[in-house]
């Protein structure tokens, strides 16, 4: 009796035959039904044209044609009209739209992968250490692989990032991201953290929900904090967190640990930079920056009471990005406070760095322009 495989499976018709191999998406996208082959002879137009109809297309010629071949496509679809939006809201949904159709039409190339992540294509590129950051090491059964070209080049360019990190000035040094952890590339909330005035006793303690890659608990561990728990419950920024903690010297400073939200107990501080926009994700990745129905923001509200020693400070780090899209409204946010039995203590503001809050020709242009990125501190009413 043959056990099913426990991972998706793609399949298709090559060299009169049936070929199968083992599907591969970290964005959760179920392998397409319909694939043909395809090389360096398919135009821009037809592979558009097919990608367009749900068809994908499973790549045989050189890689670097098949590079040219989704910008090629990507043009193509950058170039059709857009619909002026009524409002923020309704420009924000149709940007989520055009995204998610953009990814799907893209996603339709695909690459083969060898059982040890090698690509038997030619002026292929050696991508067997970033596939192994990702998916673990090579199938022991030998078995191939396929994944979209579009997100191959998602994890070369995670493992670029991974590698030489992110300066942190607040910290004097880097930060390493793994793929799908959220990167501090947005540094404004880490000065944020760096520069708020710390409770008027030097906390012996704090907890970071939510650490990500560990920025916020080495900020404050750097700030003299004596020790800082760590919180998060994706193994990636688990891992993450931890790797960036000993690099940096701090392994011993600060534990990392899996939790929903809150460790066991109490602190005098306790910080969380929960995702911003309060819409629900499309794949796993997005999650560090959609939280649905503000479930973690709500979480850290409502639980911020239990964990919090008396006198202390919660620290919530928070963009109204949310305010000028209409996904929240300010009062939305002072009413969960209230409700949460909590008070505002201080607010520190600052503006956006990001390249796309001067760029006038993003769709939301218009929102990131007037974005204020804030940390609340929070204390009991």
């Amino acid at each position: 009796m043959t056990t099913a495989p426990t991972f998706p499976v793609i399949a298709w018709h090559e060299a009169g035959a049936e070929q199968s191999a083992r599907w591969r998406s970290e964005a959760g996208v179920p392998p397409p039904r319909r694939v043909v082959i395809a090389d360096d002879r398919m135009t821009a137009d037809a592979a558009y044209r097919q990608a367009c109809e749900g068809v994908a297309l499973l790549w045989r010629g050189d890689f670097q044609n098949a590079r040219q071949l989704i910008q090629a496509m990507a043009r193509r679809i950058d170039r059709k009209p857009r619909k002026q939006p009524a409002s923020p809201l309704d420009a924000f949904n149709a940007h989520r739209q055009a995204q998610s159709q953009r990814a799907r039409t893209l996603g339709m190339v695909l690459i083969p992968l060898e059982a040890d992540y090698s690509i038997a294509l030619r002026r292929a590129p050696d991508v067997t250490d970033a596939c192994r950051e990702v998916f673990g090491e090579a199938d022991p059964n030998g078995m191939r692989s396929v994944l979209s070209l579009r997100e191959l080049l998602g994890l070369v360019g995670a493992h670029e990032w991974r590698k030489k990190g992110v300066e942190i000035p607040a910290l004097g040094a880097r930060i390493h991201p793994y793929y799908g952890v959220f990167s501090p590339v947005r540094g404004e909330y880490v000065d944020l953290v760096a520069r708020a005035p710390l409770p008027a006793r030097l906390p012996a303690l704090a907890f970071d929900i939510g650490a990500g890659t560990g920025v916020l608990s080495a900020v404050l561990a750097k700030r003299g904090v004596a020790r800082v728990v760590a919180t998060d419950t994706d193994p990636r920024a688990l891992a993450c967190a931890r790797e960036n903690l000993a690099r940096l010297g701090l392994a011993g400073q600060v534990d990392v640990i899996e939790a929903d939200l809150f460790p066991p107990g109490r602190a005098p501080l306790v910080v969380c930079n929960p995702p911003w926009l309060p819409a629900r994700p499309s794949s796993p990745i997005e999650r560090a920056v959609y939280d649905a129905d503000s479930r973690m923001l709500r979480g850290f509200l409502d639980g911020l009471l239990a964990h919090l020693e008396p006198g202390g400070e919660g620290w919530l780090i928070l963009s109204d990005f949310a305010e000028h899209l209409g996904l929240r409204s300010r009062e939305t946010l002072l009413a969960m406070i209230e409700a949460a039995g909590l008070k505002v203590i201080a607010r520190d503001d600052v503006r956006p760095m990001h390249p796309k809050a001067a760029d006038a020709s993003d769709p939301l242009y218009r929102a990131r322009a007037a974005e204020v990125t804030s940390l609340w501190r929070l204390g009991a009413r």
